[in-house]
């Protein structure tokens, strides 16, 4: 395939670039270090190919057929991104943070791509981009194994840059002021698709 370069070069901007993945994958890696955040990044590095070859392989056609399901998932997905970035605001002290709150699961990582707004961009923008009405299908697979191959050093950078900040991030002070500040930039990744509901 003569863009297969192409198409892995946009597979890795679009993921190591901000947005609420590795927002919170960066949140994770600092409030529940590496090992306990694997199943969130496993969850995003499997859930996001499986969605990408939904849409490639026919549910486009159910969204563009009924609009209102899209909208729903807009409206779910800007309201869970809310209330996670909410939940992230109101922790205030590290030791709330081991023992309230819990890092994403695998299956909520994969359940988080479909109302996560920059995963439906990528999607459309991948699929618009690099296909045409005879290679749909084989380009579909090549977008989905280019983003499961740049998801593990992309966000797996996000994972091991919040880690890192351990070593900086030592006071509940620390902790409240980092938590608050993901929170508005996770509200900030949102705000796009909210302004256009």
């Amino acid at each position: 395939m003569d863009n297969l370069l192409s198409i892995f070069l946009f597979a890795v901007v679009m993921t190591i670039t901000p947005g609420p993945n590795n927002i919170m994958i960066l949140a994770s890696g600092l409030n529940f270090g590496i090992k306990r955040s694997i199943p969130h990044l496993f969850g995003i590095a499997i859930g996001f190919p499986m969605m990408l070859l939904a849409v490639g392989f026919g549910l486009d056609s159910i969204v563009v057929k009924f609009p209102l399901v899209h909208n729903m998932i807009k409206i779910l997905g800007v309201g869970y991104l809310l209330y996670l970035a909410y939940k992230l605001f109101m922790t205030k002290k590290q030791q709330s943070i081991n023992s309230q709150i819990k890092p994403l699961s695998f299956i909520q990582a994969v359940l988080f791509q479909w109302v996560n707004p920059k995963a439906w961009v990528m999607i459309f923008s991948g699929i618009g981009a690099f296909t045409s009405s005879v290679n749909i299908q084989s380009t579909t697979w090549v977008l989905a194994l280019s983003f499961m191959v740049a998801i593990f050093p992309c966000n797996g950078s996000w994972l091991f840059l919040g880690s890192q900040m351990k070593k900086l991030i030592k006071t509940d002070a620390h902790y409240q002021w980092f938590n608050r500040t993901m929170a508005i930039l996770l509200v900030i990744s949102v705000l796009p698709s909210a302004i256009v509901l």
